[in-house]
């Protein structure tokens, strides 16, 4: 068989920096470890700078580095994973739940979700906003959005928003028996939102799992969790809910 015009392109230079680096990174550097700055890391791989940005930037892509405001280029934690399962069922909020409640109001669902839950177009639902970080960053945000039939106790409690209002919703729905869940992953781009949640760019990769509560028979309530691709990894197994698995302490890997 004869060669493609792809084999014989050479690999770029900057490809086969990134590559070294990525080795350096795993042998020299610990997770959170600042980098030197372009000037001398360029000088020690004796590449031009345009060539070290051009591998940086697919390290940070890539998720192996993180640049952070007023701090630098540092090495990021390993990529944790998003468990994909179906065994095990639990409510949003339950004891063993690393999402920290943040906000709730009140306001009519995008479209997609109202036909999910089942309600009329112009119906409000009560909408808990939550966050995940791990090592310190912000690494997974989330809207839940909860019809008012899912939580009728929720009448004669006055606060109409904030945190103890987002804690009620989720222990009122924690009375309901969960009868399972259904879960759809996606990949997306940040809304503007999400990305200042995420302390990320508007527009970057983003995994979106939306994720439905079923009880007595219908929707109960919807979670539409948006993570960071840079940081995040899919994983599947038998073992329900979506949680983020730290791995063990270790060098970057």
């Amino acid at each position: 068989m004869g060669t493609t015009q792809l084999d014989t392109v050479p690999e770029p230079k900057y490809w086969h920096l990134k590559t070294v680096l990525s080795e350096a990174l795993d042998s020299e550097f610990s997770v959170g470890e600042i980098l030197p700055n372009e000037r001398d890391l360029a000088a020690r791989f004796g590449v031009a700078r345009a060539t070290l940005r051009q591998a940086l930037e697919q390290l940070e892509l890539e998720g192996r580095l993180q640049r952070r405001r007023g701090v630098g280029t540092t090495v990021a934690p390993p990529r944790m994973g998003v468990a994909v399962g179906s065994e095990q069922h639990t409510w949003p909020g339950a004891a063993d739940d690393a999402w920290q409640p943040a906000d709730c109001a009140t306001a009519v669902p995008p479209t997609a979700v109202a036909q999910a839950l089942e309600t009329e177009p112009d119906e409000q639902v009560h909408i808990v906003r939550r966050s995940r970080m791990t090592h310190g960053q912000p690494v997974a945000a989330e809207l839940l959005y909860v019809p008012a039939s899912s939580v009728p106790d929720l009448s004669g409690i006055d606060t109409p928003s904030g945190t103890a209002r987002a804690r009620t919703v989720l222990r009122e729905l924690q009375r309901r028996e969960l009868e399972g869940e259904d879960r759809a992953v996606e990949l997306g781009s940040a809304r503007a939102d999400d990305a200042k949640e995420l302390d990320r760019l508007p527009g970057a990769p983003v995994l979106v799992v939306t994720t439905r509560f079923f009880a007595e028979g219908r929707t109960a309530a919807v979670s539409v969790a948006t993570y960071r691709a840079d940081t995040c990894r899919l994983t599947f197994g038998d073992f329900g809910g979506v949680e983020i698995h730290h791995a063990p302490e270790r060098r970057a890997s």
